[in-house]
């Protein structure tokens, strides 16, 4: 909301400036916003008469004219604007003025010179040249009362400070300049000079039936004709000048009248043009099928869930919102019915909205208006109208149906003082709601306050602590530092930190998202196997419904929003929290009751394993590549990666990782049948890991590096095609010994067939050879074979009893 500070100051004026009245309005909830003069700087222009005006000798549209600025001998000045002519006072830069900074930000100089050949003793302004203005048809027209030779900062008043504010929804009774006076009034003391109505003598007999038919919509309706109006006078300049620093342009004497009465006190009303409206009035709900022609040329369907003025044959206008423009007064206008009513906060919020635009006066309605002033307003309405546009007016009607009932609300000073954080007693609390103009009675350590109509934000025993707050002052609040214990919490010397596993994905080769935590439904159902996710109760999008308890669907996502564009290798990973709901999780500083919400770290890469090079041939990531990631992820731990199912993951290509007796997560390809939904052309690999086992560390121990020669010995073991390398490690280290350092694959044999179904190399078609080296160490003395030849013949048993092994001939 914007006004003109001199407009506060005719209804309350506090001897403070400009800028500590902003500072107490901001301070009090009710944010100024911007805080700048009506005109930017300049100097030495002054009121001028324009005496004469000549046609230039060597131009034909410019004039030479003799001004009079009150000093000895008139000026004389070349202008070339269309409305300079005798008589008329204009504002006139003297030599040695300075106009208003220009687009290049420096001030424009008035200079002596010539034009045309003719010497020019200053410049006549327009609006737009004093940077009051983006009008430029011409001079700026001044009064017949300006002073000539006043400056014209001191004529118009350009000193004067516009306040912008930015209004919170509770704040409706503050959408006025009487509004904002009487806080001001609440925190400075400073008296508040109470506007009066004097009612209208009624000089004629006219009425207009008006028939209120639906309650709910409108609780107050008043209203009276006025004829004989004259539409075609000017607005007097005073009430222009006061709209426009509101921001509101003037349009016509009865609609700028309405306007400024909307400004001064709050309350939107409308003027129908009378010879207009066919029969009487009827307020009520809208009818499917109706239409009306609005004030801003639009044209709306309306239903019954809107409210509107009809007369007898048609729509006139939406209820607390718009006009309509068949009934639009004009400058033949000679008749009209001044209208002001109260309407239903909850029968207009959102209205304007459906049809796409909005408007002061339903800003105003869904808010909260005053039902109590409806009366008072029109019979200012009128007298205005009466003495700018003349006419006579009838008998005023007012029906009233229904007008909300305020309940009594009580603030405890105890629970006040508490919330505010600061002493507070019990005739502090009532003396700042008495400030307010609240009725306010006291009981013990209570103060209950019975809302006026203008409050419709007094509805809790809050409301009223807050009020208190904001004249108290919230500069005032003590500054108390935390009392609450706080134990910082260090990580142990076997964890590490977050950022090192980040660290060490980036040198990878993988790259971070950060991803909503909100996903879709169906993402938990397909990709997560989470058939009872945790719902939100008001998403914001219909598509982010419930909380992910995987991050594989939003780094599908990432993937796919990539590769359509173009994007041909994608590597990338995230570490982010996932929801379960769990009963058994109790409320504490880290957790919510009900749920559990773990932190993971997930990856998925897709494309060629290696970046484009010369070195090795170009190969697809697959499996192995996703699995060695995790293995250095984890290193140096070392993770049993065993045979497992799940649902965003190939049933063939998917493993569980264990770690320390524990599953830690899954790595694996992506689901063939994912696959296809997302319209991948290859299958990417994926992992998903829990990060608290992620971060884990053993602390390191000191270990002497033995002095003694280790030993190797190879086996070439012939197996089963089903036999799994882990099934042969895990009965390999069976052999117990301390001399068995470590185990290593390094070769696989497996038989070709030949045409005559023989197979080559002694093995049968189901058979395969592995060549595995024994690493044999001792850290006290040096290995005997004797030594050796024992653990190897033990790891031979082992190997034969649980996988049918046997040496390779």
């Amino acid at each position: 909301m914007q006004f003109p500070e001199s407009w506060l100051r005719s209804f309350c004026n506090p001897p403070i400036s400009s800028q500590e009245l902003a500072d107490k309005l901001t301070m009090a909830g009710l944010e100024v916003e911007e805080l700048a003069p009506v005109a930017p700087p300049f100097t030495g222009i002054v009121v001028g008469r324009i005496l004469s005006a000549e046609q230039h000798p060597n131009a034909d549209r410019l004039r030479v004219c003799q001004v009079d600025v009150g000093q000895a001998e008139p000026l004389s000045i070349v202008c070339g604007a269309p409305n300079a002519r005798v008589g008329i006072k204009v504002p006139c830069a003297t030599v040695g003025a300075e106009l208003p900074p220009g687009e290049d930000g420096k001030p424009f100089k008035i200079k002596l010179g010539k034009l045309r050949g003719v010497e020019s003793q200053g410049m006549l302004c327009s609006a737009k040249e004093l940077q009051i203005s983006e009008e430029s048809g011409g001079l700026l027209e001044l009064a017949d009362d300006a002073v000539i030779g006043r400056n014209v900062r001191e004529q118009l008043a350009l000193d004067d400070m516009l306040f912008t504010l930015k209004l919170t929804p509770n704040l409706a009774h503050c959408l006025s300049v009487y509004g904002i006076a009487r806080e001001v009034s609440a925190l400075t003391g400073t008296p508040l000079l109470q506007p009066e109505f004097p009612a209208v003598t009624a000089t004629l007999k006219d009425r207009l039936p008006v028939d209120v038919q639906a309650k709910d919509l409108c609780g107050r309706f008043s209203g009276r004709v006025v004829r004989g109006v004259n539409t075609r006078v000017q607005t007097p300049a005073w009430m222009v000048d006061r709209l426009a620093r509101c921001g509101q342009r003037s349009v016509s004497p009865l609609v700028d009248i309405s306007n400024y009465v909307m400004f001064e006190l709050g309350r939107p009303s409308h003027i129908f043009d009378l010879d207009k409206i066919h029969g009487g009035l009827q307020v009520r709900w809208g009818k499917p099928g109706e239409q009306l022609k609005l004030l801003n040329g639009n044209t709306v369907s309306v239903d019954g869930e809107v409210g509107v003025i009809a007369d007898d044959q048609a729509v006139e206008s939406l209820a607390g919102i718009m006009g309509g423009d068949a009934t639009a007064v004009s400058d033949d206008t000679t008749n009209i019915f001044v209208e002001a009513a109260f309407w239903w906060p909850k029968a207009i919020a959102g209205r304007s909205r459906r049809f796409n635009f909005s408007t002061d006066a339903g800003h105003r309605f869904e808010r909260g208006v005053d039902p109590s002033t409806t009366v008072e307003h029109v019979e200012r309405i009128t007298q205005l109208v009466l003495d700018i546009c003349g006419g006579e007016a009838g008998p005023l009607d007012d029906q009233t149906l229904a007008l909300p009932e305020g309940k009594p609300v009580t603030l405890r000073v105890a629970r006040a003082a508490k919330v505010i954080g600061m002493p507070l007693t019990q005739a502090q609390c009532a003396d700042a709601l008495r400030c307010l103009g609240l009725d306010v009675s006291e009981g013990e350590g209570t103060v209950t306050v019975a809302p006026p109509a203008f409050r419709f934000d007094l509805q809790i025993e809050e409301d009223l602590i807050e009020e208190v707050a904001r004249i108290i002052g919230y500069e005032r609040l003590p500054h108390t530092p935390p009392l609450a214990p706080i134990t910082p919490k260090l990580r142990t010397e076997s964890q590490r930190g977050p950022f090192a596993v980040r660290r060490q994905l980036a040198q990878l080769g993988y790259q971070e998202t950060i991803n909503y935590s909100f996903v879709e439904a169906r993402w938990e159902q397909e990709l997560a196997g989470n058939a009872d996710p945790v719902k939100l109760q008001n998403p914001i999008a219909s598509q982010m419904s419930v909380m992910r308890s995987s991050l594989l669907g939003s780094l599908i996502a990432a993937l796919k929003f990539n590769l359509d564009r173009k994007a041909e290798r994608v590597r990338l990973f995230e570490l982010g929290r996932v929801f379960f709901k769990d009963a058994s999780v109790q409320d504490s500083d880290t957790t919510v009751a009900g749920f559990h919400q773990p932190m993971r770290v997930a990856g998925v890469a897709y494309g060629p394993a290696d970046g484009i090079q010369w070195g090795v041939a170009a190969r697809v990531s697959d499996f192995f590549d996703a699995k060695g990631d995790v293995q250095a992820l984890l290193a140096p731990l070392k993770p049993e990666f065993r045979v497992d199912a799940h649902p965003a993951m190939h049933p063939g290509r998917c493993a569980a990782v264990w770690l320390s007796g524990r599953c830690i997560g899954h790595v694996g390809e992506l689901h063939p049948k994912w696959r296809q939904g997302y319209d991948l052309a290859q299958a990417p690999v994926m992992f998903e890991l829990a990060l608290d086992a992620v971060l884990a560390r053993d602390l390191p121990a000191f270990q002497a590096v033995s002095r003694f020669q280790p030993a190797e010995r190879d086996l070439a073991i012939v197996v089963k095609e089903s036999v799994t390398h882990e099934s042969v490690m895990d009965a390999i280290k069976s052999a117990d010994s301390e001399l068995l350092r470590d185990a290593l694959l390094f070769d696989v044999y497996r038989p070709k067939k030949a045409a005559d179904g023989s197979t080559s190399g002694g093995l049968a078609a189901d058979e395969k050879s592995l060549a595995v080296r024994l690493y044999f160490s001792r850290a006290d003395a040096t290995l005997t074979d004797t030594e050796i030849d024992a653990v190897v013949k033990r790891a031979l048993a082992q190997l034969e009893q649980q996988v049918s092994a046997r040496l390779r001939a």
